[in-house]
């Protein structure tokens, strides 16, 4: 989802009296203030998320979303669908219908799903070079051995694309059940890794995103559930979310 970002000067022609010329003289002035801080060029960037006072007015305190979900089997990744229930219509949230999802699972796959309204935020979550580990418990048809987990750590070639996965850990819990940590999300990954061993996955469960789990804020989400992240729970993400999710600016910032 792509962000709005403007400089200074073509917010304040957009969403004032005032003209791109003007802004120049209200910086100067000291009459603009971002984000609690006084703006100091025209050349600043504002974005959706940018809380903007000019003259004491508010002209933009839109506040970004972080949601959490724990999705149920059935229900689809998607904003819309004419056949399925989707992760949208389990939450209860005013601005639920500007967020997309972080991360999509498919059809089947349970557990964590992230959702925004912050396009910035969620582009760097799915960055490869950000190397987010994404973990899951898979139960599988056949048994495990100790190959698959060499094999992951090595990483899977995936013929159709000419590629290999890059490596990933795999836990064995029990001789059906694992545990896998990976820092992608290709199409049916995981599926096709274990499918390389012709080795169907029968249920698969996402329980992590980097640090985020299931069971944050003490206690296990319950499945269909959805709460708002905790602001520590974003700085452990490691990626910076917008600046004013959680409170409005403070005093100015000289």
């Amino acid at each position: 989802m792509k962000s709005k970002t403007y400089r200074l000067d073509r917010y304040i022609s957009r969403n004032s009296e005032f003209s791109i010329s003007d802004t120049r003289l209200l910086v100067a002035q000291k009459r603009i203030i971002l984000d609690g801080c006084l703006a100091s060029s025209v050349q600043q960037r504002v974005t959706e998320f940018t809380h903007v006072v000019l003259d004491g007015q508010c002209l933009n305190d839109s506040k970004p979303v972080y949601l959490m979900l724990n999705k149920p089997r059935g229900v689809v990744s998607a904003t819309k669908d004419l056949e399925h229930s989707t992760v949208l219509d389990l939450i209860e949230h005013p601005r639920k219908n500007e967020l997309h999802i972080v991360g999509r699972l498919d059809l089947n796959t349970t557990g964590l799903v992230l959702l925004t309204n912050d396009g910035a935020w969620s582009r760097k979550i799915s960055l490869p070079e950000t190397k987010l580990e994404k973990t899951y418990e898979v139960s599988l048809s056949k048994p495990l051995s100790e190959e698959y987990v060499a094999a992951f750590r090595e990483g899977i070639y995936f013929a159709y694309e000419g590629i290999t996965t890059r490596p990933a850990s795999l836990k064995i819990l029990s001789e059906h059940t694992a545990r896998l940590t990976l820092v992608e999300g290709k199409y049916h990954q995981v599926k096709r890794m274990f499918g390389h061993f012709r080795n169907q996955v029968l249920a698969l469960h996402r329980v992590s995103v980097g640090s985020i789990t299931l069971e944050g804020e003490g206690e296990q989400l319950a499945e269909g559930s959805s709460r708002p992240l905790t602001e520590e729970e974003l700085s452990r993400l490691g990626v910076r979310a917008a600046k004013h999710q959680f409170d409005s600016p403070a005093r100015i910032k000289r």
